[in-house]
């Protein structure tokens, strides 16, 4: 098993946790607040920096680094489950080519192919590129899935091209590292096609791709069946995953990487992270002990009225910068006064536990 990933000279151990930073930022706090929170690499989009026109900046700023003021590992996601969220549910914005993707959002026309997107990737030094997929919910019919992993097989062998031949001068320290996605929904046959596909092409780590859940059920079963077709020695990535329980299920069926908007936008909306037990010692909490049921954590509504004179902070078994000076009284003030410190304290908490439980994680693997 993997225990590290190791690119351009840095090093993060594995499990890892990757925020979503959609557009170069997380909302609410800023580069010097992840480090604090124990954030060691962050995730952005290529579709929403070229549809914000922050691709050129980002080069002027010499990459999307130096722009975040962020020195941990970047992956840049593909695009591909906008091609899902914006156009497979709304074809009035976009069309989808076997050769490219056109976005028509904001009387703007985005177009995507294999070859722009590792460029752009590339352009903005980002640590980990992710080939272009046709992303797909799982309960969309065979002949769509079908369809949707032709290209993603397609799709992938052009990047894989385009960033041999970004990278063919480079030393091999100064490579970033390139990922495909497996795409297929529910269909086994299909996830086993795609993964052998792109297991023949070749890449640095394998992603399972698509909506990890339906009706809000997890796909447990698929997600473990696409863990088992990914080679052992290569990273493997559970994109969109998510829930603490969820990511400690993956983290037993193999996956070593992660990344959801789930801990920042709770945050925002009254759901902050409390560990039922103290969280630390080395016979607390191991792999084995935690369950997919969530059953090793709470939620602390801090802006609901019963914490309005509490004076304990949001958790006494935290070390965040939130639970260290602010109780739940002064957090649920600021929210109620409608203060972004509110925002950011409550951010700086959530990331906080990922972190803390992405570590106890690391002591098993």
């Amino acid at each position: 098993m993997l225990k590290e990933i190791y690119i351009r000279n840095k090093k993060m151990p594995l499990p890892a946790f990757f925020p979503d930073a959609t557009f170069g930022y997380v909302r609410g706090v800023s580069s010097e607040d992840l480090i604090n929170c124990g954030i060691k690499g962050l995730v952005v989009n290529t579709y929403h920096l070229l549809h914000k026109n922050l691709i050129e900046e980002i080069k002027i700023k010499k990459g999307i680094h130096k722009y975040m003021n962020f020195n941990g590992i970047i992956i840049s996601d593909s695009g591909g489950f906008q091609v899902m969220s914006l156009i497979h549910d709304n074809p009035e914005n976009g069309k989808i080519y076997d050769d490219k993707v056109i976005f028509k959002l904001d009387s703007k026309k985005v177009i995507l192919t294999p070859e722009l997107c590792v460029k752009m990737q590339f352009e903005i030094k980002s640590d980990i590129i992710m080939c272009l997929d046709d992303c797909t919910y799982p309960d969309m019919l065979y002949k769509e899935q079908k369809k949707s992993v032709e290209r993603t097989i397609s799709w992938a062998c052009r990047c894989k091209i385009e960033f041999e031949r970004l990278t063919s001068k480079m030393k091999e320290s100064e490579k970033p590292l390139i990922f495909g996605i497996i795409q297929g929904g529910k269909n086994l046959e299909l996830r086993k096609k795609c993964a052998e596909e792109l297991i023949k092409i070749g890449f640095d780590g394998y992603a399972f791709g698509g909506w990890p859940a339906e009706d809000g059920k997890f796909l447990h079963n698929i997600l473990k069946y696409t863990a088992e077709l990914m080679p052992d020695d290569k990273l493997k990535y559970a994109m969109g995953v998510g829930k603490p329980e969820d990511i400690v299920y993956c983290t037993k069926i193999g996956y070593n990487m992660f990344d959801c908007v789930i801990p920042t936008r709770e945050a925002r909306n009254n759901r902050l992270y409390e560990f039922k037990k103290s969280f630390l010692g080395t016979g607390l909490f191991g792999l084995k002990n935690l369950d997919e049921k969530g059953n090793f954590y709470k939620y602390v509504r801090v802006r609901n009225l019963k914490y309005k004179d509490d004076k304990k902070p949001i958790s006494n078994n935290c070390d965040c910068y939130a639970c260290r000076n602010f109780s739940r009284a002064q957090i649920y003030k600021m929210f109620k006064e409608r203060n972004a410190e509110a925002v950011r304290l409550a951010t700086m908490h959530n990331l906080r536990f990922y972190s803390k439980l992405m570590e106890r994680l690391q002591k098993d693997n």
